[in-house]
Order: C-alpha cells, then sequence, then structure tokens
C-alpha cells in the first residue's frame, strides 16, 4: 500500500509573482521560488502548492489561462520549473500545481478559434446561446458582472462565464475538452509535480451535470481519479469546494475520488469562534461535517488567495463576524466576505496571532500556509478587490523588501511602506533574529506538528473539558492518544481533564513553560490565548 504523504504533510502556498524576484524585473519569479526553497524546509514545509504560472494576460491572478503548458515569460521558461522540481526533489519537498480547466481566458487560442467560426471544433469546447438561458447560477463576483452570459459580438452568440466576462466556461461534457485537461494533467505529472489543487472544482461539476446527470455528475471526478492515479499512484486531487457540508461525500466518494477538500464550513466557523472567543462553534462545525472515508482528508487554511468567503455561516453570524473583524465597508467584498489578511484583523496582536497558528495545526486535516502568514504579513486595501491580500513576500528591511531589486515603479505591486505591516518592520531576517517572533513559534508548531501523526492521520474526537474558551480535541491513532489545546479568550483558564485515557499526559509544545499536569482527574492551566500539545508520558 502507498504512503499517504498528504496526510502528515504541511502545504506551503506560493503565488510566483509576488514572493521573490530573482532577475530584478520587478515581478516575482519560478527562479525566484527556486532560490527560498531551503527557507520552506527549514520551516518544516513538506510540500509547495504553486498558484498559476501559466501563459496568461494576467488579469484575474493567472487564473485567466492561455496556454496550460507553458511558463508565462514573466516567470521564466520551461527548464525553470523543472530546474525548480529537481531542486525540490532535492530537499524532500513535493510540490503540486493548480489545474485551471473549468474556463479559460477570452485570448485563449481554443476561445478565439471559437469565436471566428461556428463550425471550428473549438466552438464546441464552450457554452453558447443566441438568447441568456434561464439559470440558477449567480456570477461568483456579484458586484464586478451582473449576469453569467455575455454577447461576443464576433461569435454573433452569447457566452456563459461563471467567473468574470474575460474567462469564458469550458463545456467539461465534450469529450474532447476533457481530452485536453488529461492531457495538461499528464504533461505535469510527467514533469514531477505530486498533484494538482483543483480550481473551481464545485462548479466543474454542475458543468459536468448540465451536460449528463448521470452519478449527479461526480463521474467527472472519478475519470480525473482514474487517470491521475494511472500516471502518478501517489498523485492528490486537492478540490476547491465551498459547499455544504453535507455533499462533501459526494467530492470524497469512497476515497477514490477528491484526496483533499478545502474545507470552507470548518474555517468559516473559524471565524466565528474568533469573534466570539468561545470554541462553540468550532464544534458544532466538528459535529457537522462528515468524517472522510479511508485515504481521503480535509485541507485547512486562515487565508487563501481570495477574499474570506463567509458564505457557510447564517445571516446573523456572518454580521457577527463582519461587525469584529471588518467594520468599515471597505473591509468587505461581494456583499459575502473580507478582503483582509488576518493580523490586521486580529489587530497585531502576536499572542492571538500565535494562538491561531496553533489552532490550524491542531484541527484534524492537512494545514495550508499561505506565504507571509508565519511572518504576520498585513494588507494593502487600496488595492482593488482581493488584489488586498496579494502583496509582495517581505523578507528583509531593505530597499524592495528582499523581494526585488527593481525600481520601486517596476514592482509587481506596491509594498506595504508605512504603518505597523511596514516591511522595515515585518520581515523574515527580523523575525528570524527573534526567538520570541511568530516565525520563530510557527516554525516550532510545524515541526511538532510533522512529529504528531495522530492530529494528520488520527481520529478526532472533542475532550471532556467543562470551559467554553477552550478548544480541546482529542486525536488517536494506533491506540495512542494525544491531546491539543487552545484558548480562544484573553483571560487565563484551569478545568478539569475527564478523559480516562488522557490523565498522564506530558507538554510537546506550548505557548511558554506549565507546570507538569497534576491530580486525578488532571487539572491544566492556558494562559490567555494561549496553547498546549500533549502526549502520553513513556513508561520508564
Amino acid at each position: 500500500m502507498l504512503p499517504l504523504w498528504y496526510r502528515n504533510a504541511i502545504i506551503y502556498q506560493v503565488d510566483p509573482s509576488l514572493f521573490r524576484d530573482a532577475n530584478g524585473d520587478g515581478l516575482g519569479d519560478l527562479a525566484g521560488v527556486s532560490e527560498r526553497l531551503e527557507y520552506l524546509r527549514g520551516l518544516g514545509v513538506t510540500c509547495l502548492w504553486l498558484t498559476p504560472f501559466y501563459g496568461s494576460p494576467f488579469r484575474d491572478g493567472g487564473y485567466d489561462v492561455t496556454d496550460h503548458l507553458a511558463v508565462d515569460p514573466r516567470f521564466g521558461a520551461l527548464p525553470d520549473f523543472v530546474a525548480l522540481m529537481a531542486k525540490a526533489e532535492e530537499l524532500g519537498l513535493r510540490v503540486i500545481i493548480d489545474l485551471v480547466v473549468h474556463h479559460t481566458s477570452d485570448r485563449h487560442p481554443w476561445f478565439q478559434a471559437a469565436r471566428r467560426d461556428r463550425t471550428s471544433r473549438y466552438r464546441d469546447y464552450y457554452i453558447w446561446a443566441d438568447t441568456p438561458e434561464p439559470t440558477d447560477e449567480k456570477p461568483i463576483f456579484p458586484t464586478v458582472e451582473d449576469s453569467v452570459w455575455t454577447w461576443d459580438e464576433q461569435a454573433g452568440q452569447y457566452y456563459k462565464h461563471i467567473f468574470y466576462s474575460h474567462e469564458p466556461d469550458l463545456d467539461l461534457g465534450n469529450p474532447e475538452v476533457r481530452q485536453e485537461a488529461e492531457r495538461i494533467m499528464d504533461f505535469w505529472l510527467r514533469l514531477g509535480v505530486s498533484g494538482f489543487r483543483v480550481d473551481a472544482a464545485s462548479h466543474m461539476i454542475d458543468s459536468a451535470r448540465s451536460s449528463d446527470p448521470a452519478d449527479d455528475g461526480f463521474w467527472l471526478l472519478d475519470d480525473m481519479r482514474r487517470f491521475v492515479s494511472r500516471r502518478r499512484a501517489d498523485a492528490v486531487l486537492l478540490g476547491e469546494v465551498d459547499v455544504p457540508p453535507c455533499h462533501y461525500v459526494d467530492y470524497f466518494g469512497r476515497g477514490d475520488r477528491l484526496t483533499l477538500v478545502l474545507n470552507f464550513w470548518l474555517n468559516n466557523y473559524l471565524y466565528l469562534a474568533l469573534a466570539r472567543g468561545k470554541a462553540e462553534p468550532l464544534l458544532r462545525a466538528l459535529a457537522g461535517q462528515p468524517d472522510p472515508p479511508e485515504g481521503a482528508q480535509y485541507a485547512l487554511w486562515l487565508r487563501n488567495h481570495d477574499e474570506l468567503d463567509l458564505e457557510r455561516l447564517s445571516e446573523d453570524e456572518r454580521r457577527e463576524v463582519m461587525d469584529c473583524f471588518a467594520p468599515d465597508p471597505d473591509m468587505r467584498i461581494y456583499h459575502r466576505g473580507i478582503r483582509r489578511r488576518l493580523p490586521p484583523m486580529l489587530g497585531g496582536d502576536q499572542r492571538r496571532l500565535a494562538l491561531v497558528h496553533a489552532l490550524l495545526f491542531s484541527l484534524p486535516g492537512t494545514p495550508i500556509l499561505r506565504y507571509g502568514e508565519e511572518i504576520g504579513m498585513g494588507d494593502d486595501l487600496s488595492l482593488p478587490e482581493r488584489l488586498a491580500v496579494r502583496t509582495a513576500m517581505q523578507w528583509s528591511d531593505e530597499p524592495g523588501a528582499g523581494f526585488s531589486a527593481a525600481r520601486p515603479e517596476r514592482l509587481a505591486v506596491p509594498l506595504i511602506d508605512s504603518g505597523p505591516y511596514d516591511y522595515r518592520h515585518v520581515n523574515v531576517y527580523a523575525q528570524s533574529l527573534d526567538e520570541d517572533s511568530l516565525l520563530t513559534h510557527t516554525g516550532k508548531m510545524i515541526r511538532a506538528r510533522l512529529g504528531m501523526r495522530e492530529i494528520g492521520a488520527g481520529h478526532c474526537r472533542p475532550a471532556a473539558i467543562e470551559c467554553p474558551q477552550v478548544l480541546a480535541l482529542r486525536h488517536e491513532l494506533d491506540g495512542v492518544a494525544v491531546l491539543t489545546l487552545v484558548n480562544l479568550g484573553p483571560e487565563e483558564v484551569q478545568f478539569t481533564l475527564h478523559d480516562a485515557d488522557c490523565q498522564h499526559m506530558t507538554d510537546v509544545m506550548a505557548d511558554g513553560p506549565y507546570d507538569a499536569p497534576s491530580g486525578h482527574p488532571v487539572r491544566l492551566r492556558l494562559r490567555g490565548y494561549g496553547y498546549r500539545w500533549l502526549r502520553p508520558r513513556v513508561a520508564l
């Protein structure tokens, strides 16, 4: 049986355009990512997720693809990707990349051929209508697009797009389109990637269902998983699936569809728990989601490269989180989410930031860190839409933040050069010299997490305590139970742990020194915004 490497992985998401500029042109590139792989390995990361670096006009962060089989010149060339893969393999890092086959750019050669000629085979790659067909589907970006249909003068028809109007949807019911998707996956698998983050996975199922309702459209994931597994048996499919949790089972299948599902449900309730300073929302969310089948798992994160989408909360709960973390209307987006990074949302409170990172690594599933989270980078609300959280990585206090040697006017995005998240104050170099920095604490958490396979691969249930501020989780694997505790409140608490098999525990990691657990049943203490991970004492 293949080792399920992703069960105990730490994934680090990198936008190549914003991570490191190796050639000084102001844009991040693949060579720049390669230069920083040792940093990721030293942090404890085991898997790198690269967001799109394909040919693209880059109107949507590279998710508007014009050539799926090429590296966009702004990032370098294919040999740069091959070199990155070789170095990652040498360091023991796996690499996954985005698979963007729900739509293309309107500048893609397929779409250009389709709009020119109704008899072109590429016409059937997309979805057309003489008049906009009624649909329950709404634009993903409601404040930007008012319809999922756009008139194309050259084609003389409307084309469908769930996302931006410059991103026409592909018709995944067309066998030729699916063959193109397989060709794309095969190409990158042969270059060594360990799998794909499947962009817009739930929308892909909607497209498949509309053309062939068999198995409610999930035949598409069956086919994709079979294809990928035949090429590389240990490759993963990490799906972007923002649906009610009762539907997660369909995306997992019997463990033979998506390998990992991005858990939007738990992410929403994490922020509700933070807003209230109570564990109940997280306990409710954990109880309300299905257990993944054998061989599958949830993937968890604090913030991704998009807005913090709060659609899984009730209207009142969403308002509560918004009022707490996005009181200014400019901090909100699309009538449903927040366009801020976590540190400004928490007022820069370093104790609380460390606590939330400990919470991420305590939850059952595979954790994902977005670049810059480990140092507490801020956002730039002067940038439009989701770009507010897409700022350049802050490596040092030197000009260009260590991101680029280019002049400021040539940079991909303006640097954060004022306020509490100024790159001169928040950067990797400064924090690497500080034993009490967020970077130092995050690195310790990651390395401790890698040594506690019970969290990633075990069975999780709430531990028996009576303290509403504390999320206490018991993770068990192969008969061994470990305990993770996080105090979501600002005040110190003491409580009794009633689990009979967790009475003889010792600290593995904590926010600071604590006295050894004592008493029977055992009494435990946590500082405000404190955290402790414990495992059974070794009998001598």
